[in-house]
C-alpha cells in the first residue's frame, strides 16, 4: 500500500529517535547503531533527528563511522536542566560550545536544533540572553504542561521582536509512570496557545502509538500521536478552543481519522495537503524511545 500524500505530510521527519530515553534505555552505541539503519531504510522520511544529550558528545564523535555524507547524524542536541536563572546561562553557554564543535564536522553530522527545560524564574531578558548566545539556532524550550500557556505567550513575545522566529515550545506528553501524563485538556491549551502566537512546537515522551489507548505498562491512557499531531494542525486551520482540542485528543477511535491523496480528516473536519505541509512548519516533530513501534502500529492499522 502506497503512502498517502496527506499522511506522508502530517509525518514527514515528525520521529525524533531518542532510544537512550526510558522505557528503551539503549546504550549509546547500541542507539546510534539503530538510527545508522533507521536513516537507510524505506521508512527514513517518517525519521526526524537523533535525541542526543549535549555530555554525550564527545562519545557520539568516536562512533560515526555508520554514518557518511548521503547518511548523516542529524542531531537534536539535548541541554542540560539548570535549577535557575543564575546556572541557566552558563549551562547554555557550554551546550552552545558544544554544539559548535560537534558540528564542524559537517559531513557527518547536522545540527537540528537545541532543547532545553527553561528554569522557573525565566523572563524575557533572560531569553534575550538566551539568544544571543545561541544565535540562529533553532531552540525548543521545554515548561511544565501547567506552565505551558505562560511559558508560550512569553516565547511569542520574544519571537516577535526578533528578525526570525527561532524559539519553540516543547510539551512533555508522558512519561513511564501514569502521572507524567498530561491529560487531553491541558495538551489542548497548550496546543490552541501557540496556534494564535504562530509559535513552533514539539512533544516528548508517551507518544509510541498512532491512537490514544489505554497501555497497561503505564496504568493509564496513552496520547496517540495522530491525535496530537492532527490536532495541532487542525487546531491552527480552523482556530479550535481548547474543549474541541480535547475531544480530538481524547478519541480513541481509528475509524475518526481519514488519509488520502488530497486531505488529512478527522471527522468532519479536514485540511487539504499543501495547508497541512504548511501548518507543519509550526508542529514539529514528538520524541520517541522507540522508532519500531509507530511503523508498526500504523502498519497493524492500515495506514501504512
Amino acid at each position: 500500500m502506497a503512502v498517502s500524500a496527506s499522511l506522508q505530510a502530517l509525518l514527514t521527519r515528525s520521529i525524533d529517535y531518542a532510544g537512550m530515553f526510558p522505557p528503551c534505555s539503549l546504550d549509546l552505541e547500541s542507539a546510534l547503531r539503530n538510527q545508522a539503519e533507521y536513516v537507510r531504510s524505506p521508512d527514513a522520511w517518517m525519521l526526524g533527528a537523533f535525541v542526543l544529550p549535549v555530555e554525550q558528545f564527545d562519545a557520539a564523535k568516536q562512533l560515526l563511522s555508520q554514518f557518511d555524507p548521503l547518511h548523516p547524524l542529524r542531531v537534536a542536541a539535548l541541554g542540560p536542566k539548570a535549577a535557575n536563572a543564575d546556572t541557566f546561562l552558563d549551562a547554555l553557554e557550554d551546550a552552545d560550545t558544544a554544539i559548535r564543535s560537534l558540528s564542524s564536522n559537517v559531513d557527518l553530522i547536522s545540527i537540528s536544533h537545541l532543547e532545553m527545560f527553561l528554569p522557573h524564574d525565566v523572563d524575557l531578558p533572560l531569553l534575550k540572553e538566551a539568544r544571543s548566545i545561541v544565535g540562529e539556532l533553532p531552540v525548543f524550550w521545554e515548561a511544565p504542561p501547567d506552565r505551558a500557556e505562560q511559558m508560550i505567550v512569553l516565547l511569542a513575545e520574544h519571537n516577535s521582536d526578533e528578525e526570525s522566529a527561532t524559539f519553540g515550545y516543547k510539551l512533555r506528553t508522558g512519561g513511564v509512570t501514569a502521572d507524567a501524563f498530561p491529560t487531553p485538556a491541558q495538551v489542548a491549551r497548550a496546543l490552541v496557545t501557540p496556534a494564535t502566537h504562530q509559535l513552533s512546537i514539539k512533544f516528548t515522551a508517551g507518544l509510541h502509538h498512532p491512537i490514544r489507548q489505554f497501555r497497561d505498562e503505564v496504568k493509564t491512557k496513552m496520547h496517540g500521536f495522530l491525535n496530537v499531531l492532527g490536532a495541532a494542525v487542525l487546531a491552527a486551520e480552523h482556530r479550535w478552543d481548547a474543549r474541541q482540542a480535547a475531544i480530538m485528543l481524547d478519541d480513541e477511535n481509528v475509524d475518526s481519522f481519514s488519509f488520502t491523496e488530497k486531505f488529512f480528516a478527522w471527522r468532519e473536519w479536514t485540511i487539504g495537503v499543501e495547508r497541512l505541509r504548511y501548518r507543519r512548519k509550526f508542529v514539529q516533530s514528538f520524541g520517541s524511545c522507540s522508532f519500531d513501534e509507530p511503523r508498526d502500529d500504523l502498519r497493524s492499522l492500515g495506514f501504512l
